[in-house]
């Protein structure tokens, strides 16, 4: 069973006894603070100009910020620029290497589609995958794999699946190496929950999965789905927030909004966690996507479940 402790201003302490499996699940692992993410996203969001793809200042003060930002948490970063529009905008790609042989990727694109804020689209999944780099540097000793940390640019319209997504080009550039990458987290919007029945679903779905919108949600196809389960299972043991799976079919289009799409493009199993995006946030590619609407606790929650789950043994 699961002993926990209450959060308060401190990091704490989580003890694990794993009974999910019979092992035992990383222990001691320091839980994410919603303080840190609180200004990862207002250094991400900042106060100028929209972070799109015709802001390239904007886009590279975030990529920068970002860059130093994992420098300071003990992860070191290159970029890795890429030609679109007849511009070059640049990925950033943090490796923490603690001497595996197998490596896994956390990802998350930190461009805007418009002028807006984007808070949860997708600042969120920026924030997450810093916080996620943080805990897991300090945990590294206890690291089963290798972790890259990927931040793209141009997920957002019109580049959108198309070969000029910064995904695209990451994914292109590790397929040599896929046999060793055990799989891939892209984190898409994870700050937006509602206890409302405001959940919406593709056609059929709705019968199937919950009518609220309080949980977190894993989008993976057919040959990542452990991935997605094992996230899940995570989640389920620190008993914090609901995690509901799908298992998207090859042909299925509904599911394809993201940077998991690309790795799926060169076999790399890949997963999407996702508060849904447009099937719940109706604050999507609009100005009101603010960082007030985000619920900074539930943030935390998915963080602490990928953390769990990727220092599993």
């Amino acid at each position: 069973m699961w002993l926990k402790t209450l959060k308060k201003q401190a990091f704490l302490l989580i003890v694990v006894l794993g009974t999910f499996t019979g092992q035992v699940f990383a222990s001691n692992a320091k839980m994410a603070d919603e303080q840190n993410l609180q200004v990862y996203l207002e250094q991400v969001i900042g106060q100028g100009k929209a972070r799109n793809y015709k802001n390239l200042d904007e886009l590279n003060r975030v990529s920068a910020w970002i860059k130093e930002q994992m420098r300071l948490l003990g992860v070191p970063c290159h970029y890795q620029n890429f030609t679109a529009n007849q511009q070059i905008y640049r990925n950033v790609v943090c490796s923490l290497n603690v001497g595996r042989a197998d490596r896994v990727i956390v990802g998350a694109h930190y461009d805007v589609f418009g002028d807006q804020d984007g808070a949860d689209d997708n600042a969120s999944g920026v924030a997450g995958v810093i916080e996620t780099a943080r805990i897991l540097a300090e945990q590294k000793f206890k690291l089963p794999n290798n972790v890259d940390f990927v931040f793209y640019s141009l997920e957002e319209p019109p580049f959108s699946k198309t070969e000029q997504m910064g995904s695209y080009v990451h994914a292109k550039s590790v397929q040599a190496q896929k046999d060793k990458i055990k799989g891939v987290y892209i984190l898409e919007m994870i700050g937006f929950f509602s206890e409302q029945p405001i959940q919406s679903y593709p056609v059929g779905l709705k019968w199937i999965y919950p009518s609220h919108g309080n949980f977190i949600a894993t989008v993976s196809n057919v040959s990542s789905r452990d991935l997605g389960a094992g996230y899940c299972a995570a989640m389920q043991q620190l008993d914090q927030l609901e995690c509901q799976r799908l298992v998207a079919p090859s042909f299925a289009n509904a599911f394809d909004f993201s940077d998991h799409l690309n790795y799926w493009e060169f076999d790399i199993p890949a997963v999407m966690i996702t508060d849904t995006a447009f099937y719940r946030n109706g604050h999507y590619h609009t100005k009101a996507d603010r960082l007030a609407t985000l619920n900074l606790t539930k943030m935390a929650n998915v963080i602490d479940g990928l953390v769990q789950h990727l220092l599993k043994p």
